[in-house]
């Protein structure tokens, strides 16, 4: 199946290119969520018509996802669990936490930008993580794991 990207699809492409996709994978998923219209020549002319348009948008998503990232920079997140004597936490922590925690410092993120390529966290300690605001724009973040009760 041949589509023309309406926005930037990691590991795909850029805004205007044209690709070609398994049939399910342009039907089921890039089709509907409008990455992506059907490479025809209707819409191929439409697109040029728009192009300048959609790179701007493009644009701004990437100067807004560089400077959510100036802000993260010397972010240290702490976050409170409770936790065993050999500093096992009783749960584990994952993205959704690691997202609250961050937002709750005042720069918003969701739970898709954590990238915990080691699984969640199950440990007292520091930790870093990568957050990925826009396939260019991969930030690293600080966590502090730290217990709750205070002996």
């Amino acid at each position: 199946m041949r589509i023309i990207l309406q926005q930037e699809v990691t590991g795909l492409g850029k805004v205007g290119d044209q690709v070609t996709v398994k049939a399910g994978f342009g039907r089921n998923y890039l089709l509907p969520q409008g990455m992506a219209t059907l490479a025809s020549e209707k819409n191929i002319a439409e697109f040029e018509a728009r192009r300048g348009e959609l790179e701007k948008a493009s644009a701004e998503v990437l100067a807004n996802a560089k400077k959510r990232a100036k802000k993260l920079e010397d972010l240290i997140v702490v976050i409170k669990a409770q936790a065993g004597d050999e500093g096992k936490l009783f749960g584990s922590i994952g993205p959704k936490d690691i997202a609250l925690a961050v937002s709750d410092k005042g720069v918003p993120i969701e739970k898709k930008e954590v990238i915990m390529s080691e699984g969640p966290l199950r440990q007292l300690g520091e930790f870093t993580l990568n957050l990925k605001l826009h396939s260019e724009v991969i930030v690293p973040l600080k966590i502090k794991v730290e217990s709750e009760s205070s002996r």
